[in-house]
């Protein structure tokens, strides 16, 4: 019984895993930018020791096939700097319900850049998510406003990276550009910091528990559960993956309650817009499971 959910266990304590990198922006007192730096530094290193062990290559065909992993690494960047700034302003629970709305971006992305039919029922979804994020912000103060504004941002750079990478993996293997994204990532940040005089030792100044935190977002949060997921995605298969991976947001807001006691600062109104939130996005997932089984359905058919 244990080896046949083997798989499905193991994908959801990596989707827990990806759930409580909101609750180290929290935990880790570091600001955002150098969170974010950290992280992709030690990511970059535990992978390419993961590879050399694995004796993978990380040889790229063509300097064109370079500059667009970079161009997306810069994207994933962008994407972590805004996801832990909107954390740091308010609270994990915003951050990563904002960044639930990631899949509903994906929506009206794919039609422009994957040449997919663009889904009335999915636009219908969008419609019901902005009056979920409406109801949440109700009360909110202009700190959490300036949150709300980071956190969408974060989703909208998440949907990018996500279709730029789903093009990418046509051509190269998933491991080889999460290897040069995170590359690009910290090749990007640096130079921002370089610029701003922000890189001196205060990048490095930070208490032992800040960096036991960092180590286990860049090494078990970022390169294991990444490596992991690529086994996982090839027993249970893509869709099956992409689909659990919406319970993020639900694992993450229960973390911030029991963790940072988030339920004391958030009010029931924020609890009723999250759920209408993310009972959308799970069912967005639901309908594209049918969807997907109805087509497959189908095609078996029409072979018959």
């Amino acid at each position: 019984m244990l080896k046949k959910y083997k798989y499905h266990t193991l994908l959801h304590l990596i989707i827990f895993m990806w759930g409580f990198t909101g609750i180290l922006g929290v935990l880790i007192n570091l600001d955002a930018f150098y969170i974010v730096w950290h992280r992709v530094l030690i990511a970059f290193l535990a992978l390419g020791i993961a590879l050399v062990f694995m004796k993978k290559s990380v040889a790229i065909s063509s300097r064109k096939e370079l500059l667009k992993i970079f161009g997306v690494g810069i994207i994933v960047a962008l994407h972590w700097m805004t996801f832990y700034t909107s954390i740091q302003l308010s609270t994990a629970s915003l951050g990563i319900l904002c960044l639930s709305t990631t899949t509903l971006h994906v929506t009206w992305l794919e039609p422009l850049f994957m040449k997919r039919k663009f889904s009335k029922v999915e636009f219908f979804f969008g419609l019901i998510v902005i009056y979920g994020i409406y109801f949440v912000s109700r009360d909110f103060n202009p700190e959490d406003y300036e949150a709300l504004a980071y956190g969408l941002c974060s989703a909208l750079f998440a949907a990018l990276f996500s279709v730029f990478n789903a093009r990418l993996a046509q051509d190269s293997p998933s491991y080889k550009i999460t290897f040069y994204e995170m590359l690009a990532a910290l090749f990007f940040l640096t130079i921002v910091l370089v610029a701003q005089g922000n890189f001196t030792a205060e990048l490095f100044s930070m208490e032992v528990s800040d960096f036991l935190w960092l180590l286990f977002l860049g090494i078990v949060c970022t390169s294991f559960a990444f490596l992991a997921t690529i086994e996982v995605v090839k027993r249970l298969g893509a869709f099956t993956v992409s689909l659990s991976i919406n319970l993020e947001p639900v694992y993450t807001i229960l973390l911030a309650i029991f963790i940072l006691k988030e339920n004391k600062v958030l009010g029931s109104q924020f609890y009723v817009g999250a759920s209408i939130i993310v009972l959308v996005v799970i069912a967005n997932a639901l309908l594209k499971y049918y969807q997907k089984a109805k087509e497959k359905k189908q095609s078996k058919a029409d072979f018959v």
